[in-house]
């Protein structure tokens, strides 16, 4: 005979073997699924802020920011003035992008996102004028962000014309 009671032990291992295993399986890869979406979103955040970006140094094109040629004319204090500000307003948004997307060991999503961030970094540090902002702009910052910044202007500075060519190669592929 089939008691009630044998009925509520059956439900409780059941529940047990098959329905929790399998919703920790689901809770997982939905947890998954939703990181890749905050991921996506942070970037999303990322590139609009340095799209904004670029709109700025469009409105000051007199600085002749986008220029490539290393020399530029002589500016005025209040150009200068207005370089160095958004020469800051580039280093903030780098360091969202390091503190945000940077991680020790990234998965080839993550690695894909970030090396977007690093080609942008590169063609800022092949700027010498960058370059000489630089240590006034990371004051206070990420003692990682600013390590990781300053290697890559180091290695512009020593390689101008080898991050040009490849800032040239990577324009093409992309």
């Amino acid at each position: 005979m089939f008691h009630w009671h044998d009925a509520v032990e059956f439900s409780f291992y059941f529940v047990e073997t098959f329905a929790l295993p399998f919703a920790v399986l689901v809770f997982l890869i939905d947890r998954r699924r939703q990181r890749a979406v905050d991921q996506e979103e942070i970037y999303q955040r990322l590139s609009d802020e340095y799209t904004n970006f670029l709109k700025l140094v469009l409105d000051n094109a007199d600085l002749q920011l986008l220029r490539r040629a290393s020399s530029t004319p002589e500016l005025s204090e209040e150009q200068k003035e207005r370089k160095l500000a958004l020469f800051g307003i580039l280093v903030s948004i780098f360091e969202r992008a390091y503190i945000l997307v940077y991680e020790d060991h990234m998965d080839k999503q993550t690695r894909r996102l970030w090396s977007s961030w690093v080609d942008y970094m590169r063609e800022w540090c092949s700027r010498p004028d960058f370059r000489l902002s630089l240590p006034g702009l990371l004051q206070g910052e990420d003692p990682d962000f600013r390590k990781h910044i300053e290697a890559i202007a180091q290695e512009a500075a020593a390689n101008p014309k080898s991050l040009g060519e490849e800032r040239s190669a990577s324009s093409i592929e992309h």
